[in-house]
């Protein structure tokens, strides 16, 4: 691995504790699941910008396969794998400690690893980042609602069904794109497995989320 990438994850895990920190600060009375969510905003908005800048062709974003990864790519994969060490540990010492969620971080940093290690697969690690990120915010705009007392109302149904259309088609329709992508190329077994992995934990949330909508709506109703 690149001296560059490593200093940037150092200096990446450092400075998402340090912005907790200063969350937890500012907001002292709310929960640790609520400052934790508001640094995944954070980061999911800047994985995203960073994620659009490092294309180079937007008329063919993963057109480049095979190739070396670019230093830009490996320093955007690099302040997202220190994002994921970050979350990794806080959500142990949190309340919201869960075995799908831990094993997507497992994969999503495995496989963030071996693409730095063999600098390859930037292009769809780097798309695979944009399309997985993109559902984040509303993901935990969720949460942050129902801690601030809009639970069971328009607003938060809103930000449910939000959340649901863009990680459907971000990770059911994009996602299967790239995996098979990532598949047929010719990589190393070890980031075809985590491409696979990271597939099948979207397919497990997705039918997931279908069931909460359903529930919601049916509520409603």
């Amino acid at each position: 691995m690149e001296k560059y990438v490593t200093k940037t994850i150092v200096v990446g895990v450092v400075s998402w504790t340090s912005a907790f920190v200063i969350v937890r600060r500012i907001f002292p009375k709310r929960s640790f699941d609520f400052c934790n969510r508001v640094v995944s905003t954070l980061h999911a908005t800047l994985a995203v910008t960073l994620a659009s800048l490092s294309i180079e062709d937007w008329r063919c974003p993963i057109c480049s396969v095979g190739s070396k990864s670019s230093p830009q790519q490996m320093q955007v994969l690099a302040v997202s794998l220190s994002y994921l060490i970050y979350d990794l540990a806080c959500c142990h010492f949190g309340e919201r400690v869960s075995l799908d969620n831990t094993v997507h971080h497992l994969v999503s940093i495995v496989g963030i690893v071996a693409g730095l290690s063999y600098q390859k697969c930037g292009s769809e690690m780097v798309a695979t980042m944009w399309i997985t990120e993109i559902s984040s915010p509303f993901l935990h705009l969720r949460e942050l609602l129902k801690e601030l007392g809009y639970r069971d109302n328009p607003l938060n149904l809103a930000a449910d069904i939000l959340f649901a259309g863009i990680f459907a088609f971000a990770r059911m329709l994009v996602g299967p794109c790239i995996t098979y992508i990532t598949l047929s190329a010719d990589y190393p077994l070890l980031i075809k497995a985590m491409a696979l992995g990271l597939q099948l934990v979207s397919a497990f949330w997705f039918f997931k989320i279908v069931r909460m909508i359903k529930r919601k709506l049916s509520k409603r109703a």
